[in-house]
């Protein structure tokens, strides 16, 4: 969330973020300002009724002292009046705080000068481009691969669970064994630290990562536990921390982490949604990144690199956009989607998003460091897919295929397959 200090003094600039982002209840501002004012009237009364209670106990000592109960016994009636009234007032604080932060979680974070303004993924601007776009006719899609071979088992999936839940059989099975390898030894190798994290968390984890209120449409709920499952890793990863203060000499701190997601992908449906395009539950690994509010940026760019060394070594022809405001997400101040090049579909495929959030998620964890001063601040969180793993098959599928329909292992892959071909 926001810093209400931030909103008060930056309204201009927190309302055109809100437009620029496509958010239609702009009376949001007014309203969370509004109650704000409220709340720090509310402050004012009780102090000013405690400091007044202190002085009238210490007069009451005084009295005591010197013998006069009469006076003293008044002042101690009129001391029980003034606590049961700031009693009152601290209900009202508390129940002002409570609207002010429900207000506070429902504004999105300010995008960041950087990037362009839109409202469609039309308006996203390539940002870097790398490899050499194939398209020759006798490409197949991975789908037609994937049944010619019996690698992926879609109706089983839907027997056993329902659309979206496929069965990935043999070579295939293990070639996503060998990719979540090949992905997690490299962020060791760039010192990120290895993490088997939770697959269901709780709403406050939710809320912290600011999957609620936004996208509660999404997720699939546990009801019965107070479960969400997971549809990413940044949301257990990043409330590992939640509520700790960090020495800033800890910093930055860096987590990779493999988990299965969920996501029930409402809305979806009709649309690039054949074979592994679009699933409900798949694979990832995710990257995670803690830091210095001061390196946030740098950060991004370093993450964004990263992502991009990845598809590099498996030579995956891919580009890079920078989102526009409108497409970029409720949570983020700029963002970066990898997408891969798809020969058999002849499309781009979303394989990684590396985004940096400034302090909008660290502010509703209370995640925090010490600066060298001994002030206590709020630290900045970034993530990035290091990758998505079901349409980096995919690609690799087309991208690999052979004329007389064997597929290729990538070079970097091979040790970890004991093979050359699938």
């Amino acid at each position: 969330m926001l810093d209400i200090n931030f909103i008060r003094d930056n309204t201009e600039t927190v309302l055109k973020g809100m437009k620029d982002k496509g958010e239609s209840d702009l009376s949001l501002v007014d309203r969370v300002l509004e109650v704000d004012e409220t709340w720090r009237s509310l402050v004012t009364k009780v102090d000013n009724l405690r400091a007044e209670s202190n002085r009238k106990a210490k007069t009451i000592g005084e009295l005591m002292s010197q013998g006069k109960k009469d006076e003293a016994q008044k002042i101690i009636k009129a001391t029980s009046e003034s606590k049961n009234e700031i009693k009152k007032l601290e209900e009202e604080l508390d129940e002002f705080s409570r609207k002010r932060d429900d207000l506070l979680l429902r504004i999105p974070n300010v995008p960041h000068d950087s990037v362009p303004v839109g409202s469609t993924e039309e308006e996203n601007t390539v940002f870097a481009e790398w490899g050499d776009i194939e398209e020759e006719g006798w490409r197949k899609p991975h789908w037609e691969l994937a049944d010619e071979h019996h690698w992926i088992d879609f109706e089983r999936g839907v027997k056993v669970t329902g659309a979206g839940f496929p069965f990935y059989v043999g070579p295939l099975a293990k070639l996503q064994r060998a990719l979540i390898n090949f992905f997690i030894d490299e962020a060791d190798q760039q010192g990120y630290r290895e993490l088997q994290a939770p697959y269901f968390v709780n709403e406050e984890s939710a809320r912290g990562t600011g999957q609620i209120p936004d996208k509660e449409d999404m997720m699939y709920v546990i009801p019965r536990d107070g479960f969400y499952t997971i549809p990413t890793a940044e949301v257990p990863v990043t409330n590992f921390h939640r509520d700790e203060i960090f020495r800033e000499d800890d910093l930055p701190v860096r987590y990779v982490a493999y988990t299965p997601c969920w996501r029930r992908e409402a809305g979806s449906y009709g649309k690039d949604v054949r074979g592994l395009n679009r699933l409900h539950q798949f694979d990832k690994v995710e990257l995670v990144k803690i830091v210095h509010p001061s390196s946030s940026y740098d950060e991004l760019e370093s993450l964004r690199e990263y992502a991009e060394s990845l598809l590099k070594k498996l030579e995956l022809p891919y580009r890079t956009l920078l989102m526009c405001t409108g497409d970029m997400g409720f949570t983020q101040s700029k963002k970066y989607d990898l997408e891969v090049w798809s020969p058999g579909q002849k499309r781009w495929l979303e394989v990684s998003s590396c985004s940096n959030f400034t302090d909008f998620q660290a502010r509703r964890m209370q995640l925090r460091y010490k600066n060298e001063k001994g002030k206590i601040e709020i630290l900045h969180t970034l993530n990035g897919s290091g990758l998505a793993l079901p349409r980096v098959v995919a690609a690799l599928l087309e991208t690999y295929q052979q004329e007389d329909g064997k597929v290729a292992v990538p070079i970097v892959l091979q040790s970890y397959m004991g093979s050359k071909w699938l």
